[in-house]
């Protein structure tokens, strides 16, 4: 027996499929060429979304030489010179991340990034910019040197006034390490994605005061 070829035209979607419904919800959310477009508007090319870029070339420097601390420990990143260097390169990264960030939020927030439908755009970067700083905190606490313990006894009275000591142990090397390597750095990445997603399927906002700019930049991002 020789199969029937499938006629491309023909919708072979069973009804009340959840897999074909998610498909054809994402197809409409974020086509293609919206995910990956060839030409944007002028005003991409304004330095408020090269600070953005910059913030994402950031995170994955502070992603790349965390993994890399991680599993060489803490007794490479105070010694090995090679771990001071990675050491050194994975808190700069964090400062650039940090600084960049701030940047592309205030260029937002004076823009009024959330308007036309964006609102969920922006709120996404801001509770990234939260989240992260509760990642720095907890990597300021498992530095394993003296600043480290300065950190979490100062830290401890604060947690525990705001009734949060019993969740939250700043004193706890093994908790926050595993919140800073894990939960939070997954948190923080699947967060950068979801943003990026959305400025990919609602587009830049256009700047105050100009509805249409029909100038176009080709490969701006």
């Amino acid at each position: 027996m020789t199969a029937e070829p499938l006629n491309p035209a023909v919708d072979d979607d069973p009804a009340g499929s959840w897999t074909a419904a998610v498909r054809r919800r994402v197809e409409r959310t974020l086509p293609i060429k919206e995910l990956l477009p060839t030409r944007q508007p002028a005003y991409v090319a304004s330095w408020v979304y090269v600070f953005g870029v910059v913030t994402i070339a950031a995170l994955v420097w502070v992603v790349i030489s965390g993994t890399v601390l991680a599993f060489m420990g803490s007794a490479w990143w105070h010694i090995s010179a090679l771990g001071k260097f990675f050491n050194s390169l994975h808190f700069w990264s964090v400062q650039m991340f940090f600084i960049f960030m701030v940047l592309h939020l205030w260029g937002q927030f004076w823009g009024a990034g959330w308007r036309d439908g964006r609102a969920r755009t922006w709120m996404v970067g801001v509770v990234i910019f939260l989240v992260s700083i509760g990642t720095a905190f907890t990597g300021y606490l498992i530095q394993q040197n003296f600043d480290s313990q300065w950190i979490a006894v100062n830290a401890k009275d604060a947690v525990n006034s705001i009734g949060l000591g019993g969740f939250f142990n700043v004193t706890n090397f093994g908790q926050m390490y595993g919140l800073h390597i894990m939960l939070f750095p997954i948190g923080v990445t699947l967060l950068v994605v979801l943003h990026i997603v959305q400025v990919r399927s609602r587009g830049v906002v256009r700047p105050i005061g100009d509805p249409y700019v029909p100038q176009r930049v080709e490969g701006t991002r």
